[in-house]
């Protein structure tokens, strides 16, 4: 089975520039775990919800936040995004997938066109769903 009928396509993308202020935001009115970012239309890195929980200070929003702590939401994108994300192409098999889940530490694998255009998610959800059918 290929990817393509298992993927999701709904995605957010985000630019290298955007803050963490605004990934936080995202994050926090969204269902989803995952950011691409993306550069001149092309996949460039993606960002995890964990990777941005490790970005922030823990003393936002508690009565000892400070001025250094707010600063954290002023970086970049750029500065936390996990760069080289490993993808496949919505025409590659479900098998190819597992594998890759199996080989490396991640839930997520971005979905791109031939040149590089993110055009779907798969987690390893999605192919738990397709087993169940």
């Amino acid at each position: 089975m290929s990817i393509r009928k298992i993927m999701s396509q709904s995605l957010t993308t985000i630019k290298m520039d955007d803050s963490l202020g605004h990934i936080q935001k995202l994050f926090n009115h969204s269902p989803f775990h995952h950011l691409l970012v993306v550069s001149n239309q092309k996949l460039v890195g993606i960002i995890s919800d964990r990777d941005l929980f490790k970005a922030l200070s823990p003393n936002l929003g508690t009565g000892h936040e400070n001025t250094k702590d707010l600063a954290c939401l002023r970086k970049k994108a750029h500065q936390i995004m996990a760069r080289h994300p490993i993808t496949l192409l919505a025409s590659d098999k479900v098998q190819e997938a597992i594998k890759i889940f199996n080989a490396h530490s991640i839930s997520c694998i971005p979905i791109t066109d031939k040149e590089g255009k993110p055009i779907g998610m798969l987690s390893w959800r999605d192919i738990l769903r397709c087993i169940e059918k």
